[in-house]
Order: structure tokens, then C-alpha cells, then sequence
């Protein structure tokens, strides 16, 4: 069995879990407040996942951000982030324009405005 420490980022909290795990199964989590941080703990140890940000190059030489729309597995952020690096975003944008489909299964969308 192995013990792993966490600080839950589920709410403001911040409780400092506790978890116990056997061949990549959770036994138990301690030190949780609400339902979420069990959550939270379960999903980290068995299935990380994180919502990438980061910019993409508009076809005038400018950059906008973006951001996946939903968490990707923790192992494709790099392949994720090959995919945004070697594209060019066409102008106008807008927040929450989609500028690559499925990447990692999950979109690519403009977190700000960008015009000609």
C-alpha cells in the first residue's frame, strides 16, 4: 500500500488529503470536508486531468489565448499542446470561438477577442 498527500483545489478550503492506494486503486481518502474532495482525490490518483492553456498564432503575427474546453489527461498535454503550437488562427475571433476541433478530446477555444 502506498500513501499519497493532497491538497484538494475543489473549493477554497484547501483540505489536506490523505490517500491510500493498492495497484492504482483508491482503499481510502482521509482528511476530505465535503463529498467533492473524495471526488477530487479518487480522480487525481486513477485519472489525472488538466484544462491547458496557452496562445495561438493569428495569421497577422499575433497571438491569442486559449484554453481546452474540458480537462484532457494529464499525458496528452504535450501532444495537446503540439497540436495548438503548429496552428494559425484566422481573424476576427471571438471568446468561445472553437479555433481547433478535438484535440485530445477536447476543443480549443479563444478565452479573448481578437480583430483584423
Amino acid at each position: 500500500m502506498i500513501e499519497r498527500k493532497l491538497t484538494c483545489i475543489v473549493c477554497p478550503l484547501g483540505c489536506e488529503l490523505t490517500v491510500t492506494l493498492e495497484e492504482n486503486r483508491v482503499l481510502e481518502v482521509r482528511g476530505n470536508t465535503c463529498k467533492r474532495g473524495e471526488a477530487y482525490a479518487q480522480n487525481e490518483c486513477t485519472n489525472p486531468k488538466r484544462t491547458v492553456t496557452s496562445t495561438v498564432l493569428c495569421e497577422d503575427g499575433c497571438t491569442v489565448s486559449v484554453k481546452t474546453d474540458e480537462p484532457i489527461p494529464k499525458e496528452k498535454i504535450f501532444e495537446c499542446l503540439e497540436v495548438i503550437n503548429s496552428t494559425t488562427a484566422r481573424l476576427p475571433i471571438k471568446i468561445g470561438d472553437v479555433i481547433i476541433k478535438n484535440v485530445c478530446g477536447s476543443n480549443i477555444v479563444a478565452t479573448q477577442n481578437r480583430s483584423k
